[in-house]
């Protein structure tokens, strides 16, 4: 009798069936893959058509400081002038759950691991992300990334020598 009654109240709730939901959820979802796939492809239009025109980004887990808001023009610049300095990165981005959405706003948490090489040297680190995210002319844009770094291996130093790699390439 719980579990007919349970399947019912499931039933009654549009936006656990309504195909429109999974729709929503895959659009929703769509700008955080976007911008994880286009940086380890050094897609930056890609990446900057995933940002709203302001983004917070708060990675003070990892770096200390303050989050911080600036153009997404200026978050594709800053990404572009240090991630084409390890020979490769995977960013994987899972786990997606929309914990909140209404017709102009979203927010999802994830999962994430993030791969950093060069050589035979690695960093790699593991958390979570929480986004909030817009829509913006009938596409939905991140207008805020806070990771939360829970593990890491490996060597952070990478990151110094990406830069340095990146700009003496540019």
């Amino acid at each position: 009798m719980k579990r007919t009654a349970l399947a019912l109240a499931l039933l009654a709730t549009p936006a656990l069936v309504s195909p429109a939901a999974a729709d929503d959820r895959n659009d929703i979802i769509a700008p955080i893959t976007a911008i994880a796939a286009g940086a380890d492809r050094h897609d930056w239009d890609r990446v900057r058509a995933a940002f709203a025109d302001e983004v917070t980004l708060d990675y003070t887990s990892l770096w200390g400081g303050d989050p911080a808001t600036q153009t997404a023009d200026a978050v594709v610049e800053q990404w572009s002038g240090f991630l084409p300095g390890f020979e490769t990165t995977h960013h994987m981005v899972t786990n997606h759950t929309v914990t909140s959405a209404s017709d102009v706003s979203a927010t999802v948490e994830a999962d994430f691991t993030a791969t950093h090489r060069i050589g035979d040297d690695l960093w790699v680190l593991g958390g979570r992300y929480d986004y909030d995210l817009i829509e913006v002319n009938g596409d939905w844009k991140v207008s805020s990334m806070t990771m939360t770094a829970l593990w890491e291996t490996g060597d952070r130093g990478l990151v110094g020598q990406a830069a340095e790699r990146a700009a003496a390439t540019q």
